[in-house]
């Protein structure tokens, strides 16, 4: 169980099933309120997670050899309740989604020209003249005739609308990503449980799909990652940046006996995220080196959840981290120390980053946000210390989405 010993968790009641019809009008209110304060009259969406957030359809992309062509795209419009929502295939349209069917289509392909110009003609009938329209993506065929699809003006930037739109969730956004962090949970548990040396990379990813889509889940958002970390980081994997590479790809690599295992895997349920980090050793217990790690990590994860809450910046969770250790920052070069979570496994917030303090010191916490923090501990000799944990702000502080144990170091 997640307990951290300074820190005080706040109670929050979160639906244990989703209401997916109260989720849509309250996600779709938030976004059409984005739009307004943007000065944007249309979105035209072809990225799958922004697809997912504007239509509640989840349309897994199984097949990364064609998702650039066989995927879904949305068109929402100011004023229109409804988005519309061009799947790829028209048979069985209505099980992913409750629109009106006249707000459902078959596919477009924008990769080609032939495609967008059949768009084109189809945004006549949606999209009013002279609309202000924002995009998240532009495929070289839509970069090549922007005078069909947007005659007026040159498009805006979907993601300035998005972006805010998807920073505070509702229940029914928590529950699902919390029924997506159970379900990764209660894999784990069988994945960890079979850890021995012998077994392959390879073998865990497949004992930990089989049994994730067995609990329900909707599609997995990364390959998983079991990555065996070097004892120095002078003998892993070289980097532009000169620290530690992660993530590896998973391999047939067999697992040896005292192996450290940083773990790294995502799903969905219902379009939303899970977000699994933890440290394993193969076959053996933590030295006294790597215990101490661990109680670093738990310092600095109880540092950073005590100025978790409302009102307070992003700038104000890495200097507790920071000073929490010692005055270096616990995190990658290329990575963070937070990020956001929900229909993207990495959504804005990304604290401690090159974006710089200037962002940090501007985000400011409020309730409703769903963090992911994954702090580092690292020191030659002992491959190192990872775990991540997921909260949301409360009014009166967090509460946390996680609830795995820290084994073999602790509970």
């Amino acid at each position: 169980m997640t307990t951290f010993a300074t820190a005080t968790p706040s109670a929050l009641e979160i639906p244990d099933t989703p209401d997916r019809a109260r989720m849509r009008r309250e996600t779709g209110a938030r976004l059409r309120a984005s739009m307004s304060d943007q000065g944007v009259d249309a979105l035209i969406l072809l990225n799958n997670s922004n697809v997912v957030y504007a239509t509640g359809a989840s349309w897994p992309l199984g097949d990364a050899g064609v998702s650039h062509v066989e995927r879904p795209v949305a068109v929402v419009v100011a004023g229109d309740p409804w988005p519309h929502l061009f799947l790829p295939f028209r048979e069985g349209a209505s099980e992913e989604s409750d629109l009106p069917s006249d707000h459902l289509h078959g596919p477009v392909y924008l990769e080609f020209d032939e495609g967008v110009a059949a768009f084109a003609g189809l945004l006549r009938d949606i999209v009013p003249g002279g609309a202000t329209v924002a995009v998240d993506e532009c495929t070289g065929a839509m970069m090549r005739a922007p005078h069909l699809l947007f005659p007026g003006s040159p498009p805006r930037d979907a993601a300035a609308v998005i972006g805010p739109a998807k920073l505070i969730k509702t229940k029914d956004e928590l529950s699902c990503i919390r029924t997506a962090c159970r379900i990764t949970e209660r894999a784990m548990v069988d994945v960890q449980a079979a850890l021995s040396p012998g077994r392959r990379q390879i073998d865990l990813s497949a004992s930990f799909v089989r049994r994730a889509f067995e609990l329900g889940a909707t599609a997995t958002m990364l390959d998983a990652i079991w990555q065996v970390m070097p004892e120095r980081k002078q003998d892993g994997v070289w980097t532009t940046h000169g620290d530690l590479a992660l993530p590896l790809l998973t391999s047939e690599r067999e697992l040896a006996a005292g192996d450290v295992l940083w773990t790294d895997v995502s799903i969905t349920y219902g379009g939303y995220c899970s977000d699994f980090g933890r440290t394993w050793i193969v076959g053996e217990t933590p030295t006294a080196r790597q215990q101490a790690q661990f109680d670093q990590w738990r310092h600095i994860m109880t540092a950073v959840l005590d100025a978790v809450r409302p009102g307070n910046t992003g700038a104000d969770l890495t200097a507790a981290a920071i000073a929490a250790n010692g005055g270096a920052r616990p995190w990658l070069p290329h990575f963070y120390l937070s990020h956001g979570i929900g229909v993207s496994a990495a959504e804005m917030p990304m604290l401690g980053t090159d974006l710089g303090q200037e962002y940090d010191e501007g985000f400011v916490l409020q309730p409703g946000m769903v963090l992911v923090f994954e702090p580092v501990v690292w020191e030659d000799g002992t491959g190192g210390y990872r775990s991540e944990e997921i909260v949301v702000i409360t009014e009166e502080g967090w509460t946390a989405l996680t609830d795995y144990p820290y084994a073999p170091y602790g509970n």
